[in-house]
């Protein structure tokens, strides 16, 4: 829109402002006062104002509609504002949602937070995904491969670490298998997956203290646990020192009360700790939960024999060897028929640990002990003597601290 400007003497006498133009008497009296050169410079400037008083009621016009528009638009930006945030927890991943084109620029501003993706993708989650889906096809090797990958890409990414973990576990390479865990158990200090299988691996490496402090963090994320109590109390129990370990190995039981490695666990820690009783009913309790068990029955004949209940001693020996003879095995029913009296049943028991295993000293000793009662009873059974002092002579030389055995040598050689 071009201005127009009344220059001279007459620039004084007709102002342009839009609200002159208004009445259109001051234009009949001005036409009737100027001469007809200046009539026709007034005329131009009329109506150059009265263009200027259109468009100045247009533009306020279109200014009016744009108000009304605004505040129709502040309703619907709202609105839109709400479908943008829903349409961003909808929407496909990487999926751009509608921002809205008008409506104030703070409303448009939080529009457009709204409308960017909330979930960035990760580095490493593609290996990580390909390795979990080889690994539930039983492929390790590329799954262990895709874990590798995924680590690289993203060394704080704990699931790699912790499947990679799982997968070394199984090959058994337990020290891979730390090391995984290990990392797994740092960048996730309230992980308690992390912490547990962490823990569990150092047990079996034998790092009982590392394990105990670990096994103490698991704990403190998930006291309910029953592995985490059953494996604690017997890690304690491995350190020597049963008295940390019995809450445990009870709190074991009261969480699962008919597993059987918690029944033996907890037996172990009263033997430990001179109950003897008390193991001998956790023994049983175990033994009645599952089929015979060798080294289960083994230690509930050693609680017998602490409490003198040879005959239940001699009969738990007898079930173990029907299932599983052992070197071990004989040499405790040897003892047992010993302390009831039954010597030849002894000696024969003695003599037979010693055919399964040469070097199993505790048999040898038996032997010796035999032929020496023998002799004594009659000493001139110099070939029970001569027996009884080889095989002592044999423990020795495998087991030097026997001071017991130095001096039935000392005494009858």
């Amino acid at each position: 829109m071009h201005n127009f400007r009344v220059i001279g003497r007459y620039a004084g006498v007709i102002p342009c402002p839009p609200e002159a133009s208004k009445d259109w008497s001051i234009m009949l009296h001005a036409e009737r006062l100027l001469s007809s050169s200046a009539r026709i410079a007034m005329v131009v400037a009329l109506v150059t104002c009265a263009g200027t008083l259109t468009g100045c009621r247009m533009l306020d016009a279109k200014r009016g509609d744009s108000r009304q528009a605004a505040v129709s638009g502040d309703a619907a930006a709202a609105g839109d504002s709400a479908a943008a945030a829903t349409n961003t927890t909808n929407a496909p991943r990487g999926a751009r949602a509608e921002v809205p084109a008008t409506g104030p620029i703070p409303e448009r501003l939080r529009s457009l937070d709204q409308a960017l993706p909330s979930d960035e993708v990760v580095a490493g989650t593609d290996s990580l995904q390909r390795g979990t889906v080889l690994m539930q096809q039983g492929l390790n090797v590329e799954a262990a491969k895709a874990f590798e990958l995924a680590i690289a890409e993203n060394p704080l990414l704990t699931p790699a670490y912790m499947r990679l973990g799982e997968i070394r576990y199984k090959e058994g390479d337990l020290a891979a298998a730390e090391q995984a865990f290990g990392q797994a158990a740092t960048l996730e200090p309230t992980n308690f997956d992390a912490q547990y299988k962490y823990a569990m691996v150092l047990h079996e490496l034998g790092k009982f203290d590392a394990a105990i402090r670990t096994y103490l963090k698991a704990l403190a994320l998930r006291p309910d646990d029953f592995k985490a109590n059953s494996n604690l109390a017997a890690a304690y129990l491995q350190t020597n020192e049963p008295r940390e370990a019995l809450p445990y190995a009870q709190r074991a039981i009261e969480l699962n009360p008919n597993d059987v490695a918690g029944r033996t666990n907890l037996g172990a820690v009263y033997s430990a700790l001179g109950q003897y009783e008390n193991a001998i009913t956790e023994y049983q309790q175990a033994s009645e939960l599952t089929d015979l068990q060798p080294k289960l029955l083994l230690n509930l004949a050693e609680a017998y024999r602490k409490v003198s209940r040879f005959e239940e001693m001699v009969s738990t020996l007898e079930q173990v060897i029907r299932v599983e003879p052992s070197a071990a095995a004989y040499e405790r029913l040897g003892t047992g028929h010993f302390r009831l009296g039954q010597f030849d049943e002894s000696l024969a028991s003695f003599e037979k640990a010693v055919e399964i295993d040469a070097d199993y000293f505790p048999a040898l000793n038996g032997v010796g002990v035999c032929l020496l009662r023998r002799y004594i009873a009659d000493q001139e059974d110099l070939d029970s003597r001569d027996g009884a002092i080889k095989a002592l002579r044999r423990s020795l030389q495998i087991e030097r601290n026997q001071p017991r055995v130095v001096q039935l040598l000392s005494q009858y050689q």
